[in-house]
């Protein structure tokens, strides 16, 4: 069978994708070929997504017919350029799909010239289905690849598409952000605990809040100022809680956590 779909690097994120593509007849497995280093995540993935193995990222090139994702650490990827330039051009012209945090169309365009080339930036969330990635296209991009990376993606989630220059801000605020909301749930069970429950009720109940509330605004499409205005009454528990918020800072703390992290993102993508 014609291998469609190439796979360089087999980590969580790579695994995460692999195995939603599969799950959802994106893709069969006959029709993947995946390149890793470690010879125990080569078996474990044939084994379980019955797709073929490899160490040769150029086979992974030269196989794939539609799209080739680059899933390895921004790191090695001259490393990864410099082996894959040997086979340039080649016969096939797959879209380039990269997930590599930091690393520009410019510098990907140079590593594979005159290929249709998409930098995607998704999160964590990916792994469960639930995440959020944001995609840019290169010059040689046209609207069939465009619907191939979103095809890919929306396997894991949501999907919007953004100019490079938002990247870093896509990654100071979806890419950094479960961190945030993870530190967010954190001090949400601290704070039942300190006010007397117990530790896994306090966990689930932060848990649930949080899950349920992004439900609730996805899904009625209100404002999440109107939602804050609905369960905040007059003299109530809800505003004191709200007011303390605010004394202490919250919002602005998690604008500077955006700035900040986009910032940085701007930095290691100079660097």
């Amino acid at each position: 069978m014609t291998i469609k779909f190439g796979l360089v690097g087999g980590g969580v994120m790579g695994e995460a994708l692999l195995s939603r593509l599969i799950a959802r007849g994106i893709y069969q497995g006959s029709e993947v070929i995946v390149s890793e280093p470690q010879e125990s995540r080569r078996s474990f993935l044939q084994q379980q997504y019955g797709v073929a193995v490899t160490t040769d990222n150029c086979l992974v090139l030269s196989q794939a017919q539609e799209a080739v994702m680059l899933a390895v650490k921004p790191q090695v990827f001259s490393a990864i350029a410099q082996e894959l330039a040997d086979i340039l051009p080649i016969q096939n012209t797959p879209l380039i799909i990269s997930i590599l945090a930091g690393v520009p169309l410019k510098q990907l365009e140079a590593a594979f010239p005159q290929l249709p080339v998409i930098r995607a930036m998704p999160n964590t969330p990916a792994t469960v289905g639930a995440g959020m990635t944001a995609i840019c296209t290169g010059a040689y991009v046209h609207a069939s690849h465009q619907a191939t990376a979103k095809e890919i993606f929306t396997a894991v989630g949501e999907v919007v598409e953004v100019p490079e220059t938002l990247m870093d801000a896509v990654t100071g605020l979806s890419g950094s952000g479960p961190a945030y909301v993870a530190l967010m749930i954190e001090a949400l069970s601290d704070g039942g605990v300190a006010a007397g429950l117990p530790r896994a009720v306090a966990k689930q109940l932060a848990l649930h809040t949080v899950l349920g509330t992004a439900r609730l605004i996805e899904e009625s499409k209100i404002h999440p100022a109107e939602l804050k205005d609905r369960v905040t009454s007059p003299g109530g528990t809800t505003i004191a809680g709200v007011s303390e918020l605010e004394r202490a800072g919250f919002r602005s703390a998690l604008i500077e956590a955006v700035k900040a992290a986009a910032h940085r993102s701007q930095e290691l993508g100079k660097g």
